[in-house]
């Protein structure tokens, strides 16, 4: 649900003021003031991710986040970037499987040419878009799944991964970059259907942080995106939860890597409930660091491992996944490394955690939740992210508190829930001589 007016906080450790107003065309806008710094960070979460996708149009979203600096009705092709630059900001963008994501940061006076920027694309990006933009970055996203998927070691891990964890057909069942052929068989018209359904004021929020005080700022945001027509939100499909894996599915792969290695991958229930909380706890515990206990175990006691690790990847749509990896010391089998994984694993989830680690996974989530929102960008970024994923920027605030109030007992039972030895899926990742 989605409240209008002013929040402060008076759950948990934080409150930073939250100040939130929608426009009748749909956009969400929130405002939070800080004057520590004559900047403000400008966020702009689109509730669209490769996970709407079509069949056969996959890499659209991620696409879509690089045609976005093509052009708009009154902005020419590269300007967008070199104008703000220009008046000393930053911009970038990004895309994830439940959301594409705008954002700069800027001297305040650059503010409102910030917004008309944003605005304008929005209103106008068909307006720009030629088979002559869209053929060139096209080019430069297919050069970005080379450089980042296919020619460095193990780069196609992720699509590996997502393959063993979701159905091909699930919204989840492939990566944002998209496939080769899909991306060549995109249209202008593709692109323009895509905007049209995606693009909208009402399947955003926009975010401002910093210097800048709520009314002044609604009242830019309504004099820029104000007039810019609703038009019709396309309504996802809903999602049914997947159950976590059974009979241990496996895949095979090898490539010229520096070493052998073992991926192990799990459903999980999706971000921010109680048991994913809880999981995200205890892939801390298992892989986040050198105190870990997949690090001391394969690393530094049976030295059969030069790395290991662990996380839990965060989604909305029916479910999240984690993941734990091992990658194998000369003369070790990914046999070996699987044994010593899943035996490491097991007896977390049949002991449960010690309270000392606990505590220590609980001090680095809040360590780096509060590093994180020291920086304008960042606090602006994750109050779009909450507000567009849960309808609640307010959770911002409140979640060290959530986290905190994980208990060992809540941490065993999310375990044999979801992360028993025949709930895993495993990938073999092989080294070849060439």
């Amino acid at each position: 649900m989605w409240f209008d007016g002013a929040v402060t906080s008076t759950v948990g450790i934080l409150g930073y003021p939250l100040h939130r107003h929608t426009l009748t065309n749909g956009l969400r806008v929130i405002v939070s003031p800080d004057h520590s710094a004559p900047v403000v960070a400008l966020n702009l979460w689109y509730d669209v991710g490769s996970r709407d996708e079509l069949l056969g149009q996959t890499g659209l979203a991620h696409l879509f986040e690089h045609l976005m600096f093509q052009g708009s009705a009154n902005v020419a092709s590269g300007e967008h970037l070199a104008t703000l630059q220009a008046n000393g900001g930053s911009v970038n963008a990004t895309t994830w499987f439940d959301r594409t994501n705008y954002f700069a940061a800027m001297p305040t006076g650059a503010l409102n040419l910030a917004l008309w920027l944003e605005a304008d694309r929005l209103a106008t990006l068909p307006q720009a878009l030629t088979v002559e933009n869209l053929d060139n970055q096209r080019e430069v996203v297919k050069e970005e799944k080379r450089q980042r998927y296919d020619n460095v070691p193990y780069g196609d891990v992720i699509e590996h991964l997502v393959a063993l964890t979701f159905p091909a057909q699930h919204p989840y069942g492939h990566t944002t970059i998209g496939s080769m052929a899909d991306l060549d068989a995109a249209s202008v018209q593709d692109a323009i259907s895509f905007f049209t359904r995606h693009y909208l004021p009402g399947n955003a929020v926009l975010t401002l942080v910093g210097d800048i005080e709520p009314a002044d700022a609604f009242a830019r945001v309504q004099k820029y995106f104000g007039k810019i027509p609703a038009g019709n939100r396309s309504q996802r499909a809903s999602v049914t939860p997947l159950p976590p894996h059974t009979g241990v599915p496996r895949a095979r792969t090898a490539a010229p890597v520096p070493a052998d290695a073992c991926y192990f991958t799990w459903r999980l229930p999706v971000r921010d409930t109680q048991d994913f909380n809880a999981l995200d706890l205890t892939f801390s515990i298992l892989g986040d660091g050198q105190t870990s206990r997949l690090h001391r175990r394969l690393v530094r006691e049976d030295k059969i491992a030069q790395a290991a690790s662990s996380s839990a990847l965060a989604l909305i749509g029916g479910n999240s996944f984690g993941f734990a990896y091992a990658r194998a010391m000369p003369g070790t089998t990914v046999a070996d490394l699987e044994y010593a994984m899943v035996s490491e694993i097991d007896r977390l989830v049949h002991d449960g955690p010690q309270p000392a680690e606990i505590e220590r996974a609980k001090a680095q989530y809040e360590r780096e939740w509060l590093s994180e929102l020291s920086r304008f960008d960042a606090r602006a970024d994750q109050f779009g992210a909450y507000a567009t994923l849960h309808g609640d920027p307010q959770l911002v605030n409140t979640r060290i508190a959530d986290i905190t109030a994980i208990t060992g007992d809540d941490i065993v039972a999310a375990c044999g829930r979801w992360l028993r030895s025949e709930q895993r899926a495993v990938l073999s990742y092989e080294r070849t001589n060439r």
